[in-house]
C-alpha cells in the first residue's frame, strides 16, 4: 500500500513524463456519461485538463468543435500525436488561454481534484458563453469485486478526492452515476497502476515492488489467474451545472 506524504503540487505535475503510460493504461469514458453531461445541440467544448486526449477523441467523434487545454506539454504532445487537428494549448483551469465566451461547455475529466475552485470558477465563467455548462467526471473503480478491492488496497491515494463544489455564478450541481466495465489485459492493468501520480512519484525500487505485488495479484487471485484479459468494473461519477443569468 502507498503511504507517502501527500504533496498536492508534486502529484498534480507528475504526469508529463509518464504520458505514454497514461495513454496506454487509462480507460475511456462511457457514452452515457457524455450524453448526460453535454448540453443539447453541437456545443463548442473545452476539454480542460485534457491530458493525452482520452475524452477529447470521444468528443471529436461526436462531431463537436473541441479545444484541449492541459498544464503538461508532455501530455499534450501525446494528444497532438493522436489528434493533430484539435487545437491544444498549455494552460490551467486558473489561467485558460482562450478568449471570453469562446466555448459553450467546459468538461473536466479526472482532474477537478487538482483545481483551485476559487480561482478556476471565475476563469471558466469567463470563457463560457451565457448559460454555458461545466461538467465534471471521474472514472472510479468499482470495488464490489474482491480482486478490485485488493488492487485498491495496494494503490489507493489522496488523488481520489471528488468534491464537486463550484458555487456562484453557477447554479445547483446535479449528479449522475454510470456503471460500466472495461476489458483490459494484464499489461494494461500494469499501465493503469503506473499512470497514477502516487506511483509515478515513488522511488524506482518502491515502484518496482508495487508493480510486483500487482503482478502477484494477477497470477494468484482466482478471478484473474491464467487469464489473458479481464473485465474491470467502473462507476463514472458525473456532475453538471449551468451558468445562471
Amino acid at each position: 500500500m502507498i503511504t507517502d506524504v501527500y504533496d498536492h503540487c508534486a502529484h498534480a505535475n507528475s504526469f508529463g513524463p509518464a504520458a505514454h503510460v497514461y495513454e496506454r493504461g487509462r480507460p475511456p469514458y462511457p457514452e452515457e456519461a457524455l450524453d448526460w453531461l453535454l448540453p443539447p445541440g453541437t456545443p463548442r467544448v473545452l476539454d480542460l485538463g485534457a491530458g493525452t486526449g482520452k475524452l477529447t477523441r470521444q468528443l471529436t467523434g461526436r462531431g463537436l468543435e473541441v479545444t484541449a487545454v492541459d498544464p503538461s506539454e508532455g501530455m499534450l504532445t501525446e494528444l497532438r500525436r493522436v489528434l493533430p487537428d484539435v487545437p491544444a494549448h498549455v494552460g490551467t483551469a486558473e489561467s485558460i488561454p482562450l478568449p471570453d465566451g469562446s466555448v459553450d461547455a467546459v468538461l473536466v475529466a479526472q482532474a477537478w481534484h487538482w483545481v483551485d475552485p476559487e480561482r478556476a470558477v471565475p476563469e471558466i465563467t469567463r470563457v463560457l458563453s451565457p448559460g454555458g455548462r461545466l461538467g465534471l467526471l471521474w472514472n472510479v473503480r468499482d470495488d464490489g469485486e474482491d480482486w478490485v478491492r485488493r488492487l485498491g488496497e495496494l494503490i489507493d491515494s489522496p488523488e481520489q478526492d471528488r468534491s464537486t463544489d463550484v458555487g456562484p455564478p453557477f447554479g445547483p450541481v446535479q449528479h449522475h452515476r454510470v456503471r460500466w466495465t472495461h476489458r483490459i489485459s494484464p499489461d494494461s492493468l500494469l499501465d493503469l497502476v503506473s499512470s497514477r501520480s502516487s506511483v509515478i512519484l515513488l522511488p524506482p525500487a518502491e515502484r518496482a515492488g508495487l508493480l510486483a505485488q500487482v503482478r502477484q495479484l494477477m497470477v494468484t487471485h482466482p478471478a484473474l489467474v491464467g487469464r489473458t484479459g479481464f473485465t474491470l468494473p467502473y462507476v463514472t461519477e458525473c456532475a453538471r451545472t449551468d451558468l445562471q443569468a
